[in-house]
C-alpha cells in the first residue's frame, strides 16, 4: 500500500538548506517550486523516478500562512534545531489511495489536505498544528495525482538513494505499524536516545551520506 517517495531535509532558509546538501553530496538540488498554502518553498533532487530528496524551508516572500507550515516548521523547537544546522527532518510514502490508508493506519498524520506547487496538485497528511507523528520519525502519507510521478520530470544527476534509517526511541512501535503496509529493504529502523536520520544516497562520485 505504501511506497518510499521523498526524504525532506528542513531548513530556516532555503539557501542554507540547499548549501547543506550540496556539502554532503556534491550536487545542488534545484529549484522546485512554492507551496502557497503552508508558505514555503522547495529545492527538489531526483533519487529514482519515483522518488526524490526534498529541500524545504519557510518562504520569506510568501504570505504568513492561515494555518501552521507543515513538517513542524513553526515550531520554535524546530526552529533553534535549525539554527544550528539544516537536517534530515522526515519522510514520505506515497499511495494510491490516502482515504484507505488513513483509514488503516491509525499512527498517521490526518486528515488528508490538497496542497500545490504551480499547476501540480496532491493530497497529503497534515496535523492541524503543523506537527509530525513520532517527531517525523513516522512517514507523512501523500498521493499524487494518476499519471507519471513528479520525479519522473525532474533533471537526472545519476543520483539514487541506497539505504535510509530512522532512529528513534520508540523505532519498534514506528516499524511495528507499518508492518504489513511498507516492504522497503533500503528502509532500516533503530533505537536511539534522540530522533535522527541517515541517508546514503549513491552519486556519480561514490556513495555519501546525509544526516
Amino acid at each position: 500500500m505504501l511506497r518510499l517517495d521523498h526524504i525532506t531535509v528542513a531548513a530556516n532558509d532555503l539557501a542554507e538548506g540547499v548549501a547543506y546538501v550540496e556539502e554532503a553530496l556534491g550536487i545542488a538540488p534545484p529549484a522546485g517550486g512554492a507551496h502557497p498554502l503552508m508558505g514555503t518553498h522547495n529545492h527538489l533532487l531526483r533519487l529514482s523516478e519515483t522518488s526524490f530528496l526534498e529541500v524545504i524551508a519557510p518562504d520569506p516572500s510568501a504570505p504568513g500562512p492561515a494555518r501552521p507550515r507543515w513538517f513542524g516548521l513553526d515550531d520554535p523547537r524546530t526552529h533553534a534545531t535549525l539554527a544550528a544546522s539544516p537536517r534530515l527532518m522526515t519522510w514520505v510514502v506515497n499511495t494510491s489511495d490516502i482515504t484507505s490508508a488513513l483509514a488503516k493506519i491509525p499512527q498517521a498524520a490526518r486528515p488528508a489536505i490538497t496542497v500545490t506547487r504551480g499547476h501540480l496538485e496532491w493530497l497529503i497528511s497534515v496535523l492541524p498544528d503543523g506537527s509530525m507523528p513520532f517527531d517525523g520519525a513516522f512517514p507523512t502519507i501523500i498521493e499524487w495525482p494518476k499519471g507519471p510521478h513528479p520525479a519522473s520530470r525532474m533533471a537526472d544527476f545519476g543520483c539514487s538513494l541506497v539505504a535510509f534509517e530512522i532512529l528513534h526511541p520508540e523505532a519498534d512501535a514506528i516499524r511495528a505499524a507499518l508492518m504489513g503496509f511498507l516492504n522497503d529493504p533500503r528502509i532500516g529502523f533503530r533505537l536511539a536516545s534522540e530522533p535522527a536520520f541517515r541517508a546514503v544516497i549513491r552519486t556519480p562520485r561514490g556513495d555519501r551520506q546525509l544526516a
